[in-house]
């Protein structure tokens, strides 16, 4: 018999509520939740080292080097939306310190170059189409500077980036993610420049409260230690964040975050389509593949992390043809993966619900709704829940969510088919968080079962879905 009949009879019979479970701390701030969703979305690296070929600038070339023959951002967010991505970064000024909008605080920008005949305005065109396809918009801006004379002068450099900073965050609408390069070298001068952090932080805070902001150290978004796009199997939301700083060499820590954690500061897997981050021509032929990128995905999105994939904008102002081709295909196989959930319309079972109130059954787990959880009691934080798919399916994904909103809890899970010989060990885990996907050899099972085996308190597990994916996908 089904574990749940019982516990669903006792729920049926019972008129109890009880309250939800107490947050355990640390929790995602707003801003934080709002960007968990977004999962998978496009860095562009364009800017002038796309037209010098290298990768950090010198900050002495010529404004007249950037003129991209044919630059349309509506094919760039076009392709974005086809991929299945929700927005674009871009690299409004890489260490050069060339501008992709006319600073008024520097003439190193597209208003000293050919572009539209000096009148341009990248950012512009990039946030219209964003806005037209219903993208997010956000923003690189390198704190380095490597033109501007006065970089190691901390106290006067600190104000000319906060000028730029204010510029790029009230000409350009709604910022969903400003991102912080913890690049720091000598200035002119021989001395090395001392950020001002807690300034720049607070222009994002006071112009756009409600984008996150990324580096190292956060404070909302941290870096996840590598630049392959891999996040750890153990991959904890939270970090100690007070340790860090950016440009921190503890890059493993970062990768798989701490348990005992302070702060909510979930991982962002950056990774490049081509071997560099900057367009070259001889990489045309070293587009990673779909199934390259597909391994990607699993390992970022799929452990608990978000997706940043670069796209080396080219010459002419486009996202290559190599490039968009296999951002498609990489759609095609996820779509092909995800196209039917086997839990929807299952019968759902517990070993344990919450004060057998039906605010958080097994049933909430399956019901589509990001914000309803299946949860235990408090004093319950070894728990089973249990899909009965209705007849044998060949499954080989699970992917569960914890409902983030009262923290990150699961320490350790495994799951389990029933088939024709008995219940079988499919895969296991440590952590959750904001997702979890499984991959797995076929099997044919009627029920699968999910087995919290430690958590930091009673399990919250807002979505439990099941798959069987086609080869390849």
């Amino acid at each position: 018999m089904l574990m749940s009949l019982l516990v669903v009879a006792s729920m049926q019979t019972s008129t109890r509520k009880v309250s939800p479970p107490e947050p355990v701390q640390p929790i995602p701030s707003a801003r934080q939740l709002a960007w968990h969703p977004l999962e998978y979305y496009a860095f562009v690296h364009f800017n002038m080292n796309t037209f010098t070929g290298k990768e950090w600038g010198e900050g002495y070339e010529n404004p007249k080097q950037f003129n991209p023959s044919a630059l349309d951002c509506r094919q760039w967010a076009r392709t974005a939306k086809a991929a299945g991505m929700k927005g674009i970064i871009l690299t409004a000024k890489h260490h050069d310190g060339f501008c992709l909008w006319p600073s008024k605080y520097t003439n190193h920008s597209v208003k000293s170059s050919p572009f539209r005949g000096g009148k341009g305005d990248v950012l512009k065109e990039l946030s219209s189409a964003c806005m037209e396809y219903g993208l997010k918009f956000g923003v690189y801006l390198s704190p380095w500077d490597r033109n501007h004379p006065e970089y190691g002068n901390s106290a006067v450099y600190n104000q000319f980036f906060v000028n730029q900073l204010t510029e790029v965050l009230t000409n350009y609408g709604k910022v969903f993610e400003v991102w912080f390069d913890g690049a720091n070298g000598e200035g002119p001068s021989g001395k090395r420049q001392v950020y001002d952090w807690p300034a720049f932080v607070g222009v994002v805070r006071k112009h756009q409260p409600n984008a996150v902001i990324f580096s190292d150290a956060g404070p909302d978004v941290r870096w996840v230690g590598n630049e392959a796009g891999l996040a750890a199997p153990t991959n904890w939301s939270l970090v100690r964040r007070d340790e860090f700083v950016p440009g921190t060499p503890r890059y493993k820590e970062l990768t798989q975050g701490h348990e005992d954690g302070t702060h909510w500061l979930p991982a962002e897997c950056d990774v490049s389509i081509r071997p560099g981050w900057f367009y070259r021509e001889s990489e045309d032929s070293k587009v990673k593949t779909p199934d390259d990128l597909l391994e990607i995905y699993y390992k970022s999105v799929g452990q608990n992390g978000s997706l940043l994939l670069n796209l080396p904008v080219d010459k002419r102002g486009l996202v290559h043809e190599n490039d968009a081709a296999a951002l498609v295909a990489l759609r095609k196989k996820l779509d092909a993966a995800f196209a039917t959930d086997l839990a929807r319309g299952a019968m759902a079972a517990a070993s344990n619900v919450r004060g057998n109130d039906p605010r958080f059954a097994a049933a909430k787990a399956i019901d589509g709704d990001p914000n309803t959880y299946w949860c235990t009691n408090d004093s319950v934080t070894a728990a089973s829940i249990e899909m009965d798919l209705g007849e044998a399916r060949a499954v080989n994904r699970v992917v569960l969510q914890e409902y983030i909103a009262l923290g990150q809890r699961v320490k350790s899970f495994t799951v389990e088919g029933l088939t024709e010989s008995g219940w079988v060990n499919l895969s296991e885990g440590t952590t959750i968080g904001y997702k979890r996907i499984l991959r797995f050899k076929d099997t044919t099972c009627s029920r699968v079962r999910v087995n919290i085996l430690e958590s930091r308190a009673c399990p919250t597990i807002s979505t439990l879905s099941i798959y069987g994916a086609p080869v390849g996908s």
